[in-house]
């Protein structure tokens, strides 16, 4: 693996692992789908799970923190940060430092994101908000540059994308395919999704040994192991026939109120596993 293509993925990874606690914690629903999201802050130490080759990432090590708020009236908050560093074969490191504040109507029409990705001595900034309209979703860039970007209807939200994942993996559904857009790299990255939900792991079931396990409520909530393929936006044959690799895939098992545990980051050449070693929940705020 040469250095630059070491820092790019290094890049990719940190801001695709803000993707992963975010998703789900601001599985954002509408009343209607009968989805409760607990507010709650949680902490996940990062770690190198698998690498293939003498000469890919060596190690990873890093922690997310992020604080997840809010209401299916007013929306909902999560501020995110991530510190990693990552060190290859060749004897080169690279530390990322990722924070990000991003908000999201609970009707899933408005997203409003804003994050500053450090590696070593380079800042990415990227700041914007996008607007679901009857016919596009209409994006609007300040940073890096100002940009206005349209996208077709079809594409959704972290936050409608969690909740399609949560109220299919209760209707005992298993597959999942949408476009996502969610913010990240410059802010114009459009990825099409495929998920696969697992078989349900009822409440007793299976008892987890981190975090999660010091939290009786969610001793009696259903969760779900979940994979989802994120791949440049292509056209849905490519999928199906298996002629896309996926960029990277994120792994984890959900729990039916949108808190995420075991996350596996997989980008072919080396995957990262997030432990979750710390969760805090949040008084939530009733809606007015």
């Amino acid at each position: 693996m040469t250095f630059s293509r070491f820092l790019r993925i290094a890049r990719l990874a940190a801001v695709a692992l803000l993707c992963a606690p975010a998703l789900a914690a601001s599985a954002a629903a509408a009343p209607a789908d009968g989805v409760h999201l607990a507010p709650h802050r949680a902490i996940y130490d990062l770690k190198l799970l698998r690498a293939n080759g003498p000469r890919g990432i060596d190690s990873v090590r890093g922690r997310i923190v992020y604080d997840f708020s809010g209401n299916a009236c007013d929306g909902y908050d999560l501020k995110f940060r991530q510190v990693s560093e990552l060190n290859s074969g060749e004897g080169k490191g690279i530390l990322t430092d990722l924070t990000s504040s991003t908000w999201e109507a609970a009707d899933a029409k408005s997203f409003r994101f804003s994050s500053q990705n450090r590696t070593n001595d380079k800042a990415d900034t990227v700041n914007g908000e996008a607007d679901r309209g009857g016919k596009q979703v209409a994006i609007k860039l300040t940073k890096p540059k100002r940009t206005a970007l349209i996208m077709p209807p079809s594409v959704v939200f972290p936050t409608e994308q969690m909740r399609r994942i949560i109220a299919s993996a209760r209707a005992g559904q298993n597959f999942l395919q949408m476009p996502v857009y969610d913010g990240s790299e410059t802010g114009e990255k459009l990825y099409n999704t495929f998920t696969l939900i697992g078989q349900a792991i009822p409440p007793g079931a299976k008892p987890p040994n981190d975090a999660t396990a010091k939290v009786p409520a969610l001793a009696s909530l259903t969760r779900w192991p979940v994979t989802i393929s994120y791949f440049d936006q292509r056209s849905d044959s490519e999928i199906r026939t298996g002629e896309q690799t996926p960029v990277y895939t994120l792994g984890f098992e959900l729990y039916e109120n949108g808190i995420s545990r075991a996350l596996v980051l997989d980008y072919s050449d080396f995957a990262i596993s997030g432990e979750m070693t710390s969760l805090e929940m949040k008084n939530e705020k009733p809606c007015k």
